[in-house]
């Protein structure tokens, strides 16, 4: 059994990013390529963007801090701190409005 703080890891993160020419930092939490489940906590400074990527399988975004939008195609959709995204099976990007930290949780296919 192993106990993680979610909280302190993004606050982690944040403090990464912000020292960061990218202006993002992530750290997986558990799981990893030889995982089916992997989760990481990515945070991200105000404007920053990952850009478009396909989704590896079914994924979710769980803000933790901050305000993020996700963009598929021409339709976006805004998530704040406690919101969860369901990221679509499609080609898809997210941008930070603030600084932000989310968990990042996939299970390949």
């Amino acid at each position: 059994m192993q106990k993680i703080s979610i909280e302190a890891l993004a606050r982690q993160q944040l403090q990464a990013a912000s020292s960061a020419s990218s202006g993002r930092a992530a750290d997986t939490v558990f799981g990893g390529h030889e995982k089916v489940l992997r989760q990481t906590v990515i945070a991200m400074t105000a404007g920053t963007v990952l850009s478009e990527h396909d989704n590896p399988g079914d994924a979710t975004v769980y803000v933790i801090r901050g305000r993020v939008r996700m963009l598929v195609g021409d339709d976006s959709w805004q998530a704040r701190t406690g919101d969860l995204l369901i990221v679509p099976n499609a080609r898809h990007s997210l941008e930070a409005e603030e600084d932000a930290a989310v968990l990042l949780t996939v299970a390949k296919r």
